[in-house]
């Protein structure tokens, strides 16, 4: 793919897995100019950020409670959360678009948004969850003497010790939303808010396809995902680790 994208198209087509024969950025250029890349990307950021960042708060709340209080309905409201890793939600996309229909959101970026946190909470609950259980309760003893709330013991405490899931659920969920081109496919008709997938399929012609300038939009949407973990892959793999030991 790398390769590709520094070679122009017939030469693609004549020697696909040699060296290019002159290195340039012209792919580069074209297709951040001529394709509108700029906006995907912004549009893809928008998108996948807001999205891990609820996923992780609403679901690092929601495990802190059913792990570490009890109450009636504590079994059922788990297994409420497990079912979403039993039922696939492509399974429901017609009652989906009748859904964002209905409340005037096609065609906006919170319809991407609602589905992606919706799909990513059951296995973000699911590890936290299982993290919180390993925690010594000893701490919010400790934190509570202290003077603090519940929710200054979740953040003040619990947060800080959840780097390693909170990173298995950030990177996880990233690829997912940043790669998906399924439901912006279904929801999104309007060209500045696609995102890096679906404006990808602009260069996808009925008779030719550009694909110098395809393998060089690839190139630069890869490269926020291998820098994510790059920076977290150490917390993902002691996440990983960790887990599987305790």
């Amino acid at each position: 793919m790398i390769n590709s994208s520094f070679k122009p198209k017939l030469e693609i087509m004549m020697s696909p897995f040699s060296l290019p024969k002159n290195f340039s950025f012209e792919n580069y250029r074209v297709v951040w100019e001529k394709v509108n890349f700029s906006g995907y990307i912004w549009n893809s950021v928008i998108v996948s950020g807001v999205s891990v960042i609820v996923v992780i708060f609403v679901s690092s709340l929601a495990a802190y409670y059913l792990s570490r209080y009890s109450f009636k309905w504590n079994s059922f409201v788990l297994f409420f959360f497990m079912i979403g890793l039993m039922l696939p939600m492509k399974l429901a996309i017609i009652p989906l678009y009748l859904l964002m229909r209905n409340f005037q959101l096609l065609d906006t970026h919170f319809s991407l948004i609602a589905v992606y946190v919706a799909g990513g909470i059951p296995f973000a609950v699911f590890l936290f969850y299982g993290f919180f259980r390993t925690l010594p309760k000893d701490l919010e003893q400790s934190a509570r003497l202290d003077g603090c709330n519940d929710f200054q013991v979740y953040y003040k405490i619990m947060l800080p010790l959840m780097k390693p899931p909170i990173a298995i659920v950030g990177i996880v969920n990233l690829v997912n939303v940043w790669n998906d081109f399924f439901y912006p496919l279904i929801f999104i008709k309007a060209d500045e808010l696609r995102t890096i997938p679906l404006g990808m399929l602009t260069l996808f012609g009925e008779y030719d396809t550009e694909w110098n300038l395809l393998f060089a939009g690839l190139t630069i949407s890869s490269l926020p995902l291998l820098i994510a973990f790059i920076f977290a892959s150490r917390l993902f793999i002691e996440g990983l680790t960790s887990g599987a030991l305790k």
